[in-house]
């Protein structure tokens, strides 16, 4: 019995030296790879002129379509490669890699893969994107596919389940071009095999989109992101500098107001005027202030708080909004109380005063 529990015992330790083996080699060819695509995206990103760019990515596609091939590929960080998106989807189902190529008219072309993992079949579908934006409506209204694809650069992937299949809503951003950036909201699912882009579950006012476009002044920042807690996309208003500029989206900049998609079921609902809310946080962070008493400045640390203006614990006076009307009133009271407080009350007696100097009457001598 001693024997055969032995004998257990050396094939789980010699299976499990193997399977690391295994790993550790297989992280060594893709660790190996990596370098070499480091090296290539290096040889692309310092060409000079479009005709070298085309052919330094033609090099490092091919490469890294070869690469992918590999299953593994498809849980490798690929860190190493500073200026290539590689992003998970959070069911860990899908990986979209993609990157863009400047053009010397300072417009950009895009470029990538989307890797699919289908758990029954243990296996990695692999899809190239080809970038046809050159060809396409500038606003495309209609479902596009993998060689018919509106090129962007993707940073967020967003699941929506429906029945028992998932649609990803993605945000991305668009160098559309020298004068105007673009942030869009697009969709992306599978029909088989087949990877298709664009679905009609935006509703905007009276409009039902399938896709979504905010272009803006290359001169400006738009935020587009995600709220997980709120179930929502919250991104900055965009208002035309002037009014005679309404239509021309290069001149178009935040006004410090935000909209929102509310994800309503499978729907993305637009909601206008929306408050943007700081993440509760509860980690620390350092800060250095003013001691009072040396005047020295000292290292502090204290609680990422929002500190509710409301004040419901009690611990102050509770906040009120003021209109600029209502404050200019109370400003007003203000000075007139302080007018007041600044006259003293004269108790002296007017029979003892002096009618010419206003001050006491002398006393005249006796002889």
């Amino acid at each position: 019995m001693r024997f055969f529990v032995r004998m257990l015992r050396t094939i789980v330790f010699i299976s499990l030296i193997t399977f690391a083996t295994q790993a550790i080699a297989q992280d060594t060819i893709l660790s190996n790879r990596e370098s070499n695509l480091v090296m290539l995206l290096n040889d692309l990103r310092s060409a000079k002129d479009d005709v070298e760019k085309e052919e330094k990515n033609a090099l490092f596609y091919a490469y890294f379509l070869e690469s992918l091939t590999d299953k593994d590929a498809y849980s490798y960080p690929f860190s190493q490669l500073k200026s290539v998106g590689v992003i998970d989807s959070p069911d860990g189902l899908v990986r979209i890699i993609n990157w863009n190529i400047e053009q010397d008219d300072e417009t950009q072309k895009y470029y990538g893969f989307v890797l699919k993992k289908d758990e029954r079949k243990d296996e990695i579908l692999v899809i190239e994107l080809f970038d046809n934006s050159a060809e396409l409506p500038l606003r495309p209204e209609e479902i596009l596919t993998a060689d018919n694809w509106y090129g962007a650069l993707y940073y967020k992937i967003i699941p929506v389940e429906k029945g028992s299949k998932t649609a990803y809503t993605l945000l991305g951003w668009d160098g559309n071009s020298s004068s105007s950036n673009v942030k869009l909201i697009d969709v992306m699912y599978f029909s088989g095999t087949q990877l298709k882009f664009g679905s009609p579950i935006f509703k905007v006012k009276d409009q039902i989109l399938k896709r979504v476009f905010y272009e803006h002044s290359e001169r400006a920042v738009m935020t587009l992101r995600y709220e997980a807690e709120y179930k929502r996309i919250i991104f900055d208003h965009l208002s035309p500098e002037s009014p005679n500029l309404v239509g021309f989206y290069a001149y178009y900049i935040p006004d410090l107001s935000y909209d929102a998609f509310i994800l309503d079921g499978t729907k993305w609902l637009l909601k206008e005027d929306v408050i943007g809310i700081n993440a509760m946080d509860e980690e620390k962070m350092v800060v250095f202030v003013r001691n009072e008493r040396n005047g020295k400045v000292e290292r502090k640390t204290i609680k990422k708080e929002w500190e509710n203006p409301d004040d419901s614990n009690g611990n102050g006076t509770p906040h009120v909004a003021v209109t600029p009307e209502e404050q200019a009133i109370e400003e007003n009271g203000n000075k007139k109380n302080k007018e007041e407080k600044s006259v003293k009350k004269d108790n002296r007696d007017p029979s003892k005063m002096s009618t010419t100097l206003g001050g006491k009457k002398r006393r005249k001598r006796r002889s």
